[in-house]
């Protein structure tokens, strides 16, 4: 996902239909796919839904998650699915229900509401600073983007300084970005890391952070829509996240929905015997 080059993106397995698997066998079947997530299509309980989805990590079921809701959106339509509305799907999920669309740059999703927003205490920024491996004075500005994940955002003052991260323990949800000179192919770089079975692990692409780092830097004017996003160099991928923002008053909300998309493509495809 996010990417249209062949194993440049970040992987995810959808099981079509996950009607009659117990949570147990999802998360058994998540874990030995060992992913960073696996989904399971399910009928909508919500009429306005076109489709319903959980979302699995190897560890643990998540309410929402950026490239899983494009990775599941994509398979569904590949499948032969078509939604009840011409311009827009609406997926169902822990989260709520998520509207997601066709765009020149691929699928995208309409940046969900967040459940933690605003400036992160300063003994947590420093936290942050100590596990990255940097001084404090290198972070521009930190601030909660939790959409779901518990993402912390973290702003330096380049890429070049977040693709130089080589931290080796982060116990915290950490989201980096920082931003490119002018006149560059992407806008911004972005990395994600965070712990699974207690070690450190990096993303390579992560949709739900740059939805929640789009609402920060968007809100705080330290970014104008539409930009690129790259994400994934460090870990030898090639992500790249369109993110754009609809005219206030074009949908809900005073702002302008804010809009993230990728490309998706189909590398795997088989019946899996349980």
């Amino acid at each position: 996902m996010f990417s249209s080059e062949p194993f440049r993106g970040n992987p995810v397995a959808v099981v079509l239909d996950g009607s009659g698997l117990a949570t147990e066998q999802m998360q058994l079947f998540a874990r030995w796919m060992n992913l960073s997530e696996t989904t399971f299509l399910l009928p909508p309980t919500d009429p306005r839904a076109d489709y319903q989805v959980r979302i699995f990590t190897p560890g643990s079921e998540l309410p929402f998650a950026g490239h899983p809701t494009l990775g599941t959106c994509h398979a569904w339509l590949t499948a032969g699915n078509a939604p009840a509305r011409e311009q827009e799907i609406v997926q169902q999920c822990g989260a709520g229900l998520v509207r997601i669309r066709r765009t020149v740059n691929g699928l995208g999703f309409a940046a969900p509401p967040l459940v933690r927003f605003g400036p992160v205490d300063e003994p947590l920024i420093q936290q942050a600073a100590d596990q990255l491996g940097i001084a404090r004075a290198q972070i521009v500005d930190a601030n909660w983007a939790d959409n779901g994940p518990g993402w912390i955002g973290v702003l330096l003052g380049s890429a070049d300084e977040v693709l130089a991260l080589r931290p080796t323990v982060v116990q915290m949800d950490l989201g980096v970005a920082g931003p490119y000179p002018a006149g560059s192919e992407c806008d911004l770089e972005v990395r994600a890391f965070f712990q699974v079975d207690g070690q450190t692990t990096e993303d390579p692409v992560t949709g739900s952070f740059n939805a929640s780092l789009a609402q920060w830097l968007l809100s705080s004017s330290r970014a104008t829509a539409p930009y690129v996003a790259s994400q994934g160099t460090v870990v030898g991928r090639r992500g790249r996240v369109f993110v754009s923002r609809d005219q206030p008053g074009a949908h809900a909300g005073s702002e302008g929905t804010i809009w993230v998309a990728g490309g998706t493509v189909t590398r795997i495809t088989g019946v899996v015997d349980l």
